[in-house]
């Protein structure tokens, strides 16, 4: 597994990996992870079982992306080029053969090159994506703090990563986009965008279109 010695950088913070190119085990799924976002996954895929364990005895992130075609069992589907670096944050094996985790997302990045290996595993030439510059949430936005403190209300603060930062634009777009009803296309689309501002107010107008009143 050539790709650990590539990753093990961005959890030991060896260097400033901006622009670098690193090889990573990619995860495709029907769904997003954003940055500092949470995700329970049950795996039981050979290829996925032995990925997550090279990556919790290495402590070394892996890739989740968004499938563009194909599934998630199987012949190893296509996924969008842009996906969200992930570290296992915690897990269990209840039953044999079967392992939970939940999974954190880190940095986004940028799929180059990519190839399936004879395990069905993809390992992806990466560039990771700066992260947005911060921006505060100001009162243009009330109605989506509103509705995220209801989400918290509902769920619990267990469900969101800690310490939340719901005054950072970035970190509130993100948490909106995940827990939203929205499209799996429109979840990538509000990934791939590089300004806070602007995922707020398409989240706000899709809110206000949902009859959802600030």
């Amino acid at each position: 597994m050539n790709w650990l010695k590539q990753a093990l950088p961005l959890v030991f913070g060896a260097g400033d990996p901006r622009g670098q190119r690193l090889k990573i085990p990619v995860f495709p799924l029907n769904t997003v992870l954003y940055p500092d976002g949470l995700l329970p996954l049950t795996i039981f895929e050979t290829r996925y079982m032995d990925m997550v364990k090279a990556c919790m005895k290495a402590n070394s992130p892996f890739g989740v992306c968004l499938i563009r075609s194909g599934s998630e069992v199987g012949e190893a589907a296509i996924p969008y080029s842009v996906g969200t670096l992930a570290v296992i944050a915690d897990w269990d094996m209840a039953q044999l053969g079967i392992l939970n985790i939940t999974a954190k997302g880190m940095q986004r990045f940028l799929i180059s090159s990519s190839e399936v290996g004879a395990d069905g595993l993809i390992v992806a030439e990466i560039t990771l994506i700066p992260a947005e510059s911060p921006q505060l949430v100001n009162e243009e936005f009330a109605l989506c703090r509103t509705v995220f403190e209801t989400i918290v209300g509902e769920v619990g603060q267990e469900r969101f990563s800690q310490p939340a930062l719901p005054q950072q634009a970035a970190w509130l777009g993100y948490r909106l986009a995940e827990s939203l009803p929205i499209k799996a296309a429109a979840r990538q689309d509000l990934l791939e965008m590089n300004d806070s501002i602007m995922r707020l107010r398409i989240l706000q107008a899709f809110l206000r279109q949902q009859g959802v009143l600030g």
